[in-house]
């Protein structure tokens, strides 16, 4: 899909955040309390990234993460790690590893058993939740 054709897809919001590295506002997207079982996905091209067994509780963790669906592991070769030193800060992008979309950044967490805190953007996923699977069943 070319760049045209994700404008149509995408909100002006997605776009932005998938593809010009934009963050949505803290606390303002529908996935940060999201307790369904299932895959999160790329909104981009669905692949698989994070199963919800890795999601965090909002509420734990650094009050600065907060804002954002957070998970503490991804699964494997699903994304990469960027090196970003934009905005004159250190900082691990992390990108969908299959068409590269922005999807937030990566923190060191001591408080977590990987060591990882994943920050994204709801924007940027989808959940395949398992009970809309058993519905269309």
């Amino acid at each position: 899909m070319n760049e045209q054709e994700l404008k149509k897809k995408l909100t002006p919001e997605e776009y932005h955040v998938l593809r010009e590295k934009g963050t949505e506002a803290p606390f303002s997207g529908k996935l940060l309390h999201e307790k369904r079982s299932g895959m999160y996905t790329c909104k981009v091209c669905g692949t698989a990234l994070f199963p919800s067994t890795a999601k965090l509780d909002p509420r734990k963790g650094p009050a600065s993460l907060a804002g954002w669906p957070s998970f503490d592991q991804a699964l494997p070769g699903a994304i990469k790690e960027i090196p970003d030193n934009s905005y004159g800060v250190r900082r691990t992008e992390v990108v969908c590893a299959t068409c590269g979309s922005h999807l937030g950044h990566v923190f060191e967490d001591e408080n977590e058993a990987t060591g990882k805190h994943y920050c994204l953007n709801s924007v940027c996923l989808d959940l395949a939740a398992e009970e809309d699977k058993k519905n269309q069943k």
